[in-house]
């Protein structure tokens, strides 16, 4: 493997707050990346408009090197990837290395072969890392129907009925005021009104 020409960046990933970088930022550092040239999202991998990966891919250079610990943290959707890898690699002249993956690693053969090999093995965990992701979509939509069949409810609860609701509905149901004058009374819009109104008939039955 030849030497390191340019500088040393390195790319870390969560998706959201409470997922915790440490496993990546261990790995990063056992990789040698400088603790400045370490760039963090938290942020789903669905795209590429996050800050901290922008501002990387402005920084590099031809000749730079970029770690990631895993496929899936560059990101999720297959295309996606292999634009954003032929970006980096043909057209910045940027090597990547995978860490997960010793096989994708651009520093490793430059000739015909050693760039079919990665393409190839690019391709497969693109597609091993967007399934994954349409995977997750599905057994959260399943394990959301199944709750709903239990009766559990999603979603912020209602806010109370206001305290003078009652009179305001008789009113409005004997025709002294309109919908739109209820509800402005009630602080709360026709489509709301009306919603709390079938809500409220259902608890007198």
């Amino acid at each position: 493997m030849s030497g390191i020409l340019g500088t040393v960046y390195g790319y870390v990933r969560v998706s959201t707050k409470e997922q915790n970088e440490d496993r990546q930022m261990i790995a990063m550092r056992e990789a040698g990346v400088p603790a400045d040239n370490i760039f963090l999202d938290r942020q789903s991998g669905k795209d590429f408009s996050r800050p901290q990966y922008k501002k990387l891919v402005r920084r590099m250079k031809k000749d730079d090197l970029l770690y990631i610990k895993s496929i899936d943290r560059l990101g999720r959707n297959y295309e996606a990837i292999q634009c954003e890898w032929r970006l980096l690699t043909k057209e910045k002249g940027v090597d990547i290395c995978v860490l997960d993956m010793p096989l994708l690693d651009t520093r490793r053969g430059k000739d015909l072969v050693g760039t079919f090999l990665s393409d190839i093995v690019l391709q497969v965990l693109s597609f091993v890392a967007e399934n994954e992701r349409t995977n997750i979509r599905q057994r959260q939509a399943e394990g959301i129907a199944a709750a709903r069949a239990r009766g559990v409810r999603f979603g912020r609860p209602p806010l109370p009925l206001p305290e003078h609701f009652p009179d305001i509905y008789r009113q409005w149901r004997d025709g002294k005021c309109n919908a739109r004058q209820a509800a402005a009374a009630c602080g709360l819009s026709r489509a709301t009104f009306f919603h709390r109104v079938n809500a409220y008939e259902k608890t007198q039955m």
